[in-house]
């Protein structure tokens, strides 16, 4: 039980950090996909520790 409070706090900062970085990423004109991105697409940042934003 002890351990659920720790979780919350780590789960409420991954949140938090990925929202922002989602919205950074749109401004680029990017966009976010769970795994790499696809050929005619690049990497320009992540949206998350496993979403890289990809652009044309």
């Amino acid at each position: 039980m002890k351990i659920l409070f720790l979780l919350f706090p780590l789960i409420f900062l991954l949140i938090q950090g990925a929202a922002g970085n989602i919205i950074t990423c749109r401004r680029k004109g990017g966009f976010c996909t769970i795994g790499r991105c696809r050929y005619p697409t690049r990497a320009v940042g992540r949206c998350s520790a496993v979403e890289p934003c990809c652009i044309r």
